[in-house]
């Protein structure tokens, strides 16, 4: 019988949660597979049954795993479809070396998603030994081709002045908060870096560890926005509305998930390795 670890503050249900997460992601469960029942979770991890409940019901709200009735719990036959990043990024921080990557347009969601697992290094209940964070968005000091404003497709100084504002203050209060986590000595190794490039993205990207990726196109959306006192119909970039795709490595190097985040990483290291500048507000 496997065994939940007593001095793990996590829940026992997130601590299952988890290894079938692991175990999915890894290809360990393929796609179709059924993984084990709430009964079997029972007798496994000596855990009641409504803590076995509660693992799979976080697979299924993650959008792992499907449940059929009267045939049981299955892995989704395509793991790449749309699945939320928080959970993957609060698990991401439970391995010892953690990086993250994001190339997109704010930061805004990445500000919002990755303060749960900083809060729960502060509080003792994380400790990787290295946490590296990497945040790669367009120079606001050069014209967009998007973006732009509806009437003439021109770019919108104003505009930028107002995304650029809103790229320091997530980017800049990401950086704070990972650099103060070394400075107080609770991670060996913190390090934060914003740098920009000559290029409006079109999607946003997150790698997670080297290990997961999450993709999604911004689709533009005309709304007014208020610049210089007048709203102005701005042809926008809009990142809440981006639907996000995952894909993972796994055994084999080759397989359409391992090759999407080799050439995901190679992307963002080659911008940042060349064309990025330092962020500088």
């Amino acid at each position: 019988m496997d065994a939940i670890d007593p001095d793990d503050p996590r829940p026992a249900s997130q601590q299952i949660a988890n290894i079938l997460r692991a175990a999915i992601l890894t290809r360990k469960f393929a796609p179709g597979e059924r993984i084990p029942s709430g009964p079997q979770l029972v007798e496994r991890f000596g855990v009641a049954k409504a803590t076995a409940e509660s693992a799979i019901r976080t697979l299924r709200e993650e959008g792992l795993v499907v449940s059929r009735a009267g045939s049981g719990t299955f892995v989704r036959e395509r793991t790449e479809r749309p699945v939320g990043l928080r959970p993957h990024i609060e698990q991401a921080f439970e391995a010892t070396n953690v990086t993250v990557d994001f190339a997109g347009f704010s930061g805004e969601t990445l500000h919002g998603a990755i303060a749960e697992p900083l809060d729960r290094i502060r509080e003792g209940r994380l400790r990787p030994e290295n946490l590296s964070v990497r945040l790669l968005v367009p120079d606001a000091s050069r014209p967009w081709s998007l973006p732009a404003r509806v009437d003439n497709l021109e770019d919108s100084p104003a505009f930028r002045k107002r995304a650029a504002r809103i790229m320091e203050r997530h980017g800049t209060a990401v950086v704070e908060s990972v650099t103060e986590l070394g400075r107080l000595g609770l991670v060996d190794s913190a390090t934060a870096q914003i740098r920009t490039y000559p290029a409006v993205p079109l999607f946003k990207l997150y790698i997670l560890n080297g290990e997961q990726t999450f993709f999604g196109y911004y689709p533009v959306i005309e709304h007014a926005v208020p610049l210089d006192g007048d709203d102005v119909p701005i042809w926008d970039l809009m990142g809440k509305d981006a639907t996000l795709f995952h894909h993972s490595r796994d055994v084999d190097p080759d397989s359409a998930g391992s090759q999407f985040v080799s050439q995901s990483q190679l992307w963002f290291d080659s911008i940042w390795n060349s064309v990025a500048r330092e962020y500088n507000p």
